[in-house]
């Protein structure tokens, strides 16, 4: 039986599963709605679904390198209770591989390539990872660095993965330095790398507001370009890595540190589990309410 997309929308609409889930259980099912609704539930995927619209925003950064490729990954759940759980530390460590092997451009194209030589995608490996632990699990991003032979990559997880930074080092193979200066990315969250890095836009806007403080404090016009440039270097310490004190040894800047080492700093990349996303905010009593109300 030809498996028409109004078919897939409708399987998909009772079920909440993906779209190629819904597609494969129509194909398996040849075509048959109720059946191919057993068959996602046999396969957790209409579980899955079923926690789709729970807010996750605990989970862990994941950081996994293989020669010349590295990932940084963040992997969300419900609980900060589930990071712990073998079972969803094993899944961050074959999505570390996955991605490494197969580098996506994008999540969604993750989530459709097919898991580990099977012909289940990702999506449907993590839905029943999410029906095994019975809280949301969710891709939430990625990034993949490559290298050459004669550089290194750096890689830090702080507290248990809460924070992770992959830092790659031009010129340089001492993976020390590297995972210093990652530690560093961790701890100091700078925004860019370099002040050239930095947007003409957002400099001037800041030369705007900085401008307008020192007028508002009444300094005289003839200093106040002087007194914006000073605090504008203020401003490119909070921002720029290379232009911050390294917090291993304050009295100097990280792009002194790494020049010392022979190496530049190319690029890096930081994650803390949940940063822009909403949080659930727990009240007992409307649990308690709405539980009664049930």
């Amino acid at each position: 039986m030809a498996i028409t997309a109004k078919m897939v929308k409708e399987l998909r609409e009772q079920t909440g599963a993906g779209m190629m889930d819904c597609k494969k259980a129509l194909q398996e099912t040849d075509g048959n709605m109720e059946e191919a609704v057993d068959f996602l539930r046999k396969k957790g995927a209409s579980q899955a679904a079923k926690k789709a619209g729970r807010i996750a925003a605990e989970g862990s950064t994941f950081i996994e390198v293989n020669e010349n490729t590295a990932v940084l990954l963040e992997v969300n759940c419900e609980t900060d209770f589930v990071t712990k759980n073998d079972t969803f530390k094993q899944l961050l460590q074959e999505l570390g591989k996955h991605l490494v092997a197969n580098q996506p451009a994008t999540v969604e194209e993750a989530l459709q390539q097919k898991w580990q030589g099977s012909d289940v995608t990702v999506e449907a490996h993590i839905n029943t990872i999410v029906a095994t632990i019975g809280e949301k699990i969710s891709l939430r991003r990625f990034a993949i660095l490559t290298k050459s032979d004669n550089d290194s990559f750096g890689a830090y997880l702080h507290m248990d993965g809460r924070i992770g930074a992959l830092t790659l080092l031009e010129g340089t193979n001492d993976t020390e330095v590297a995972k210093d200066v990652a530690m560093h990315v961790a701890a100091a969250n700078p925004t860019y790398v370099s002040r050239e890095d930095v947007a003409e836009e957002e400099v001037n806007r800041e030369r705007d507001i900085l401008k307008e403080q020192a007028l508002s404090e009444g300094k005289p016009e003839k200093i106040v370009e002087k007194m914006v440039e000073g605090r504008l270097g203020k401003f490119f310490e909070q921002i720029c890595l290379l232009d911050q004190s390294y917090v291993k040894d304050p009295d100097n800047k990280v792009k002194k540190y790494v020049a010392d080492k022979g190496a530049t700093v190319k690029t890096f990349v930081r994650y803390e589990v949940g940063e822009g996303m909403e949080k659930r905010e727990e009240n007992f009593a409307e649990e308690v309410m709405s539980q009664m109300k049930n």
